[in-house]
């Protein structure tokens, strides 16, 4: 189980004011199919409300530890059928693509005034991946690859 301090619980607390319940717990009770279920919505989203229908108290404060021993995760509050858990989101490091040119990309333009006296206009364009941005801040579509007389000449014959 996870340990917090009171103002990093009370901080989560407040950040989870807003938040709906992700995960609903039935009368079946704690499955491995619903513990498949939280695990998947911490890593997602870090925090969490679980709402667990029943009445018994003593069976949702068990299922709460249950959880929180199961998938180390943080209590943070307990309000009726209302469960609030969290565990810190897993970073993985985003791979980038190998291939530079597709899709689209924001580039800033920075155009110095003709009299040099001004401030430089500043503008952000949408750039597609097969156009680029020239010293004098035009944009131009990237001229198509030059084939080859002498295998073009081979193909047809």
């Amino acid at each position: 189980m996870l340990k917090l301090t009171p103002t990093e619980r009370s901080a989560l607390r407040s950040d989870a004011h807003a938040l709906h319940p992700v995960v609903m717990i039935g009368e079946a009770g704690l499955t491995p199919a619903v513990l498949k279920e939280i695990d998947a919505s911490l890593d997602a989203h870090g925090l969490i409300k679980v709402r667990v229908f029943g009445d018994d108290r003593e069976e949702r404060i068990g299922i709460y530890n249950a959880i929180c021993d199961k998938l180390g995760a943080a209590p943070i509050q307990h309000i009726g059928k209302l469960l609030v858990l969290y565990r810190p989101k897993k970073e993985e490091p985003k791979e980038r693509s190998e291939k530079r040119g597709k899709g689209m990309r924001e580039v800033t333009i920075i155009k110095p005034s003709a009299s040099g006296t001004k401030r430089p206009t500043v503008s952000k364009v949408m750039v597609k991946g097969n156009e680029r941005v020239t010293a004098g801040g035009s944009i131009k579509r990237v001229k198509p690859r030059q084939k080859s007389l002498k295998k073009s000449a081979l193909g047809k014959a």
